[in-house]
């Protein structure tokens, strides 16, 4: 019998800034959850021990030299799946939230569209949001389903997966800015002409640390996100002369 290819196996990409307290536990869990996913942490400019942790855990971890924010963790994370020939790849965040035991759900997404969306608002569990954040992500839903050609719930979760096809076109785009990594990659995504799904998914509360937005920070937020996605639309339009579109 034949050892199986990377193309037969899945890569969990696990971006983490500051996490060891989280990263440990989350390797771990994925590890336990199958043997057929392996785990790269990018330690995104950790001051912290992330690093040798999430190592010690059992993960290949890729260390960035200076914080560059979920985008650019992501980016090199699909960079090194595409370079090794992995199939599928899909992101769990290092706090904890996102269930490993969703995984395979997630992944099962796959076979009907080329990125899966883990997402929150969909009937199951008893994840919520409210006030202005909830507002801005009910709307940007909306757009971003529109743009898609279907219903999306939850377009700014980071529990995701991708296809081949999803893999090498975020390695050509995968903006850096805030929330690029989820709506300007997502709508960039389906201007190439990927598709897109959603699975339900259940979110669980951070074992250690603090969400990092209070009533403030989600004003800011709606205010933000409005401006992300404005962007994500327009950048499709607007180009240099000459200039090669990244989608």
């Amino acid at each position: 019998m034949t050892e199986p290819t990377n193309a037969d196996r899945v890569l969990v990409l696990v971006p983490a800034w500051n996490e060891e307290r989280n990263v440990g536990a989350t390797v771990r869990e994925i590890k336990d959850t199958g043997p057929q996913f392996d785990v790269v942490v990018i330690d995104d400019g950790s001051t912290d021990e992330t690093a040798a942790v999430a190592r010690a855990a059992g993960a290949v971890v890729l260390s960035l030299p200076f914080n560059l924010g979920v985008g650019g963790a992501m980016r090199t994370g699909f960079a090194y799946a595409q370079r090794l020939g992995y199939g599928r790849a899909i992101q769990v965040d290092a706090d904890g939230q996102h269930d490993p035991a969703d995984i395979g759900r997630v992944l099962a997404g796959l076979s009907r569209a080329d990125i899966a969306i883990g997402a929150r608002f969909a009937e199951v569990g008893d994840y919520s949001v409210r006030g202005p954040r909830r507002w801005a992500m009910v709307v940007l839903a909306k757009v971003v389903s529109r743009v898609a050609g279907t219903r999306l719930t939850d377009v700014t979760s980071g529990f995701r997966a991708a296809n081949a096809r999803a893999i090498d076109q975020y390695v050509r785009y995968y903006p850096e800015e805030y929330l690029g990594d989820t709506l300007d990659s997502l709508v960039a995504a389906v201007h190439a002409g990927l598709t897109v799904t959603q699975v339900p998914v259940a979110m669980r509360p951070r074992a250690f640390g603090r969400p990092s937005q209070g009533p403030l920070g989600a004003t800011v937020y709606l205010l933000r996100s409005s401006f992300a996605l404005t962007l994500a639309l327009m950048r499709r339009a607007v180009r240099r002369p000459g200039e090669e579109s990244p989608i």
